[in-house]
């Protein structure tokens, strides 16, 4: 298939991530079918993407027209047969469970031609491991998009071992297409790469939680207002270079050593699991949450995040 075939988008979720990835779909102009288990999923779906959509409009990004264009590119099904009989691309968002996504994708594969893309949106999960049940193992791949799917800009593509070249070829182009930022990994890695150097971060902040050093409140305005400003430009590799290798390299020599190694959870990410106390969603991590301090927070995270998908919009 070419990219320029590509002219209806099955999109497989309606929750979280599934209804943002066919809202941006949709904005781009792609007919989306939309399908999910029930007809209450699906409008959950639908009101979910109204809500982005009004924050869109009164942002001025979408006009009244452009709104109702949307809304009127996406269908909703409650059946593979029907939902993705037409697809050219697929895109899914659901649980993170292995063996159910390989059942799925090992029924959905029935319904579709041999041409279709089938990508799945998870945050870890083996390409080659879902792929190894289809009998068209190279045209399924990773397109891992980040949370809130519509604002955030990357997508992760990640090969399986039998993924064919022009797959993720045609995937990178329609992620451009869409207005995101996409990065085609050679070969998939456990956690891809974002969640690699998340873990490697986190692992070490809460190591120095752990030690005294810092409170979780200062080590988070620490990484906000020095690496996270110069990142967000210019990422770390190149702020290693910028900043001179040999300097890097004379504090490697002796700071690694005293840095986090270990292979465990952290004790304290542990424990707060264990006890339930699991942030935001239950009241209590690092931090205590309630209604008001949830609703400012995420509310503060999309402003912000709605303002740099705006200046994106503008550069392109």
């Amino acid at each position: 298939m070419k990219f320029e075939d590509v002219k209806i988008i099955g999109n497989i979720g309606a929750g979280t991530m599934g209804h943002a990835t066919a809202m941006q779909f949709a904005i781009a102009g792609y007919p989306v079918h939309m399908i999910d288990q029930n007809d209450a999923a699906l409008q959950h779906g639908l009101d979910l993407i109204k809500a982005d959509l009004k924050t869109l409009h009164e942002s001025n990004y979408l006009t009244d027209e452009e709104v109702k264009q949307v809304l009127e590119r996406i269908s909703t099904f409650t059946s593979y047969k029907e939902g993705l009989k037409d697809a050219d691309f697929i895109i899914e968002s659901i649980v993170e469970n292995l063996k159910i996504k390989q059942t799925v994708w090992t029924e959905v594969e029935v319904y579709v031609s041999d041409e279709t893309i089938l990508a799945t949106n998870t945050s870890g999960l083996s390409p080659t491991e879902i792929q190894s049940v289809l009998k068209n193992k190279d045209r399924f791949l990773v397109a891992h998009f980040w949370n809130p799917a519509h604002l955030m800009p990357l997508v992760e593509i990640v090969p399986g071992k039998e993924t064919s070249d022009s797959t993720i070829k045609l995937t990178y182009q329609l992620m451009k297409k869409i207005g995101k930022h996409p990065a085609a990994l050679k070969k998939e890695s456990l956690g891809f790469v974002g969640n690699r150097i998340q873990l490697a971060v986190i692992r070490e902040a809460l190591h120095i939680v752990e030690e005294g050093i810092a409170d979780p409140q200062t080590v988070d305005d620490i990484v906000k207002y020095s690496l996270g400003r110069r990142w967000s430009i210019l990422g770390p590799i190149m702020s290693a270079d910028l900043g001179g290798l040999d300097v890097f390299n004379n504090i490697s020599s002796y700071l690694l050593k005293d840095l986090d190694n270990d292979t465990e959870a952290n004790k304290t990410l542990s424990e707060n699991a264990k006890n339930g106390n699991l942030g935001m969603k239950t009241g209590k991590g690092y931090y205590d949450w309630d209604k008001e301090k949830t609703n400012y927070i995420v509310s503060e995270r999309d402003k912000a995040l709605l303002e740099d998908f705006l200046d994106d919009q503008k550069d392109n």
